[in-house]
């Protein structure tokens, strides 16, 4: 599904497997990211659909996991063998992806057995950038689903794009969430004023007042 000229949803639901959470493709003038990589059951039409966006998945140069659970990163191993990309992550939650935490990363909630993958680059800082090409992704830690949650914004076409994948949570002490910190990073969500949400489990929302009300609707829960 085309977002923008520049940004598609290649997987997740419809697109590849029931249990994917979303994934997302960025393609800024031939250079190429995705945005976490769902279960990994689904591989073949990942990849197709990419193609059908015009893009090689062999041309994909980055792969930004949100955070560390298995409908989010599972594909990661895969996705990194077929493209030979990068995989960024937060450094507190990349540690349970190297080790293959069953347990943190909720693998064992789909009765699978994660398959752990090295992290190349990890994130550390409140804000940090990432270059495709020219333009700039910025990465966002959003501690309190995972402690190693980030969001990533960027522009394309004149609006300004939020990759939230889980919004809406859930909490659990098995993910070493942290209510407090989820409250104060819907705040920092909601002072992106994004023009779009490109959501991990409840779809695309368009316009400022949409995507706030979204966001404000699990900070008043």
């Amino acid at each position: 599904m085309k977002i923008t000229d520049e940004i598609f949803q290649v997987g997740g639901g419809e697109y590849t497997s029931y249990e994917d959470a979303a994934v997302y493709l960025i393609h800024f003038e031939g250079h190429a990211a995705l945005v976490d990589a769902g279960c990994g059951r689904s591989m073949e039409r990942l990849c197709k659909n990419i193609r059908a966006c015009g893009v090689d998945p062999k041309a994909i140069e980055y792969l930004l996991i949100t955070h560390c659970h298995y409908d989010h990163t599972g594909g990661a191993k895969d996705v990194k063998k077929i493209s030979g990309c990068k995989a960024v992550a937060h450094e507190l939650d990349a540690r349970f992806l190297e080790a293959g935490d069953n347990r943190v990363t909720a693998a064992s909630w789909y009765g699978a057995s994660f398959e752990p993958f090295v992290v190349e680059e990890k994130l550390s800082l409140p804000h940090e950038y990432i270059y495709l090409g020219n333009k700039k992704i910025e990465a966002i830690h959003t501690p309190g689903h995972t402690p190693g949650s980030v969001v990533y914004v960027t522009e394309s076409q004149g609006s300004r794009v939020l990759f939230g994948q889980d919004v809406h949570g859930p909490l659990d002490a098995s993910f070493f969430s942290d209510r407090n910190d989820y409250l104060e990073s819907l705040k920092i969500l909601l002072s992106i004023k994004a023009d779009i949400l490109c959501e991990g489990h409840f779809g695309i929302y368009r316009g400022t007042t949409e995507v706030g009300n979204f966001i404000k609707s699990f900070l008043n829960n």
